[in-house]
């Protein structure tokens, strides 16, 4: 009976139902590939020299090489995908859960150094990888590339990837470090795109002694206007929901509200042309401070897993389709270099990675070491060095900003830049990816442990309480004053516990009682949850 209706049908419309079936089973299949990097990775999961992003990328390759077996050597990819793909679909799961998840205490304790590492230190390897790559790349015969291009292949490569070394630290056990290496890799990615997306605004044609200010200016724009609309969105939806109560009927409206707007701040971002990415990573947090504790006892634990398993599949999704373009025969062909300059241009690429990389983490880290008074919270040699390698290893960022710049142009240049990005890529998370676990273990041996933990980063923010004068009390006609200068001295020594201790203040008299938050028992909650991972106070 099929079969006869088939047949029955027009020429156009049996090519239509030949072509969805084919869709059908290559989703299906690419689906139950991704079903076997999950399992791959569990099995993995105590492993010394693999995890999953590993994994991924090896069984990406293994599915090309079976595909141009099958297709004879034609194409090696089961679905081909727009670049627009990454942007609108997957990163923003990724950064989302990356701002929901954080450890907002450890986070904005180290605020200053991890802005530190993640904007100046982004800007220094994006001068050193661009200016570099613009000289070097002469010297191996390439010349055809634009000033545009050599800037935006600065901010591409300065995109970095610590998953690796995050699955090895313990924050626990080194919370400072953890802290550091986490908020500097959110704030990489964040600054990283917004470069990219400031090179592409500019006009290059005519380069005078103002552009690299009018790059800065558009930088500082669109970071400032994408953090406040993600703050923005983010307190919205929290006063939506502390205000309607959605549990009263369906957690699953709260669960959807909270997903929705955090997707809207992302595209409302993208629509005024300002960086979604950073838009949606401080919607997260701002999510995870307040609407997270608006919302009933059980659309807490389903909004804390869905949004990490989100991000998973996404992040497993880019690792395993890199995999399998890498073997993309067409791309290798229209790229037009040979194998010599193609290693040249990626060595290239990656020492620049490597130099621009050890320059500012080392440098910074001292810096930030004239400002640390406590001499356990101070950054030592041995961490610097785990900060160094955890930024080595590009990933999804990486190629996502790559195939935008260069995906669209069918030119050999455009071919070429992306073949050494995901050759990039490839090397540094399977090589660099599989000695990070034994390399850390062997950097901390001495299992050192940070003092600037919960609650050691001052004696106490008593410390600090006692300093303020309308925090004293009034007894009768005893007044307790506080000196204004000790106030000023604890800015002085202690600026990021003290603005923090301040913040709270703020938070607890005026936000709070407006937008909700911890301490906040949303009507149909029966007691309260204990913050999860990442979602603690602030």
């Amino acid at each position: 009976m099929a079969t006869s209706t088939l047949l029955s049908l027009p020429a156009s419309d049996l090519r239509t139902t030949a072509s969805t079936a084919s869709v059908v089973v290559c989703i299906t299949v690419f689906v139950a590939l991704l079903c076997a990097c999950l399992v791959i990775g569990h099995l993995l999961e105590g492993s010394r020299w693999a995890n999953e992003s590993i994994a991924s990328l090896l069984l990406g390759l293994c599915a090309g090489l079976v595909m141009l077996l099958v297709t004879r050597w034609k194409r090696s990819r089961i679905l081909t995908f727009d670049e627009e793909l990454f942007f609108i679909y997957l990163l923003p799961p990724i950064i989302f859960n990356a701002g929901f998840q954080v450890k907002k205490k450890q986070f904005f304790r180290n605020f200053s150094t991890i802005l530190l590492f993640g904007i100046l230190g982004t800007l220094i390897s994006f001068c050193i990888i661009s200016t570099g790559s613009y000289f070097l790349f002469k010297q191996i015969g390439i010349t055809s590339l634009k000033i545009q291009q050599y800037l935006a292949t600065g901010a591409i490569f300065s995109a970095t990837d610590s998953v690796c070394t995050l699955q090895v630290l313990n924050q626990d056990e080194t919370p400072l470090l953890y802290s550091l290496v986490f908020g500097e890799g959110v704030a990489n990615d964040a600054t990283s795109i917004v470069l990219f997306n400031a090179v592409q605004s500019l006009n290059l044609s005519h380069v005078k002694a103002m552009t690299a200010i009018k790059l800065f200016g558009t930088f500082l724009y669109l970071f400032f206007t994408s953090t406040a609309l993600g703050v923005m969105i983010g307190l919205l939806s929290a006063y939506i929901i502390k205000k309607l109560y959605f549990g009263r009927h369906s957690t699953n409206r709260e669960v959807a509200i909270m997903l929705l707007l955090a997707y809207l701040s992302y595209m409302i971002a993208e629509l005024l042309s300002l960086s979604g990415i950073l838009t949606i990573f401080f919607c997260g947090i701002i999510m995870s401070h307040y609407t997270w504790h608006n919302v009933t006892e059980q659309s807490r634990i389903t909004t804390r897993h869905a949004f990490a398993a989100m991000s998973f599949i996404s992040e497993t999704f880019i690792f395993l389709y890199v995999g399998m373009d890498a073997l993309d025969i067409d791309k290798w062909k229209r790229s037009d270099a040979s194998v010599g300059t193609t290693v040249a241009a990626s060595g290239t690429l990656f020492a620049l990675v490597m130099v621009g990389r050890a320059i500012f983490v080392f440098s910074l880290a001292n810096f930030a070491n004239c400002f640390r008074h406590e001499y356990d919270a101070k950054i030592g040699l041995r961490q610097q060095f785990v900060i160094w390698w955890a930024g080595l290893m590009r990933g999804s960022v990486t190629i996502a900003l790559s195939y935008n710049q260069f995906s669209t142009s069918s030119s050999k240049e455009g071919a070429f830049m992306i073949t050494n990005s995901i050759v990039v890529v490839l090397f540094s998370t399977v090589v660099f990816g599989s000695v990070t676990k034994p390399l850390i273990k062997a950097a901390l041996c001495h299992n050192w442990t940070s003092a600037n933990g919960e609650d050691a980063h001052l004696s106490s923010l008593e410390d600090i309480h006692i300093l303020f004068p309308d925090n004293c009390r009034t007894s009768g006609n005893d007044t307790s004053h506080a000196n204004p200068r000790s106030s000023l001295g604890m800015l002085i020594m202690h600026p990021t516990s003290t603005i923090h201790y301040l913040w709270r203040r703020f938070d607890d008299r005026y936000m709070r009682p407006v937008f909700g938050g911890r301490g906040f028992v949303p009507l149909l909650s029966s007691s309260t949850l204990t913050s999860p991972e990442g979602v603690d106070g602030v």
